[in-house]
């Protein structure tokens, strides 16, 4: 296979659209694509070689997955709750947590300023 020219067409996943494109190739770095623009949105990106980024976790759903996971199984969760642990590190038991309308109340209300 012959090395790739600036403006040659190239399929790569497009960061933008999702999904694998047509993309032309607009800088190149040791014989091969370094940027690429794709021909549908017009959005220029590093060459992927067709490899879609990876998923981002969130590690609150993680939790709560490994909660549900565990009452369904009867078995003990893979990682802690969230409350729990941020409850841990304050030194505060989670029944002795401030509801929000009770830390609300403790605050003072800032006023606003009439506009003359």
């Amino acid at each position: 296979m012959r090395a790739a020219r600036l403006g040659d067409d190239i399929d790569d996943f497009c960061v933008k659209c999702k999904r694998v494109m047509n993309h032309a190739v607009v800088s190149i770095l040791n014989d091969e694509p370094a940027k690429v623009r794709c021909r549908t949105c017009h959005s220029d990106h590093d060459f992927r070689r067709e490899q879609p980024p990876p998923p981002k976790v969130d590690p609150r759903k993680a939790a709560l997955f490994n909660q549900v996971l565990a009452n369904v199984t009867g078995g003990a969760p893979a990682a802690p709750e969230p409350a729990a642990v941020a409850a841990a590190e304050e030194g505060v038991d989670e029944e002795e947590e401030e509801t929000p309308v009770a830390a609300a109340e403790a605050k003072p209300k800032a006023r606003k300023k009439a506009k003359a």
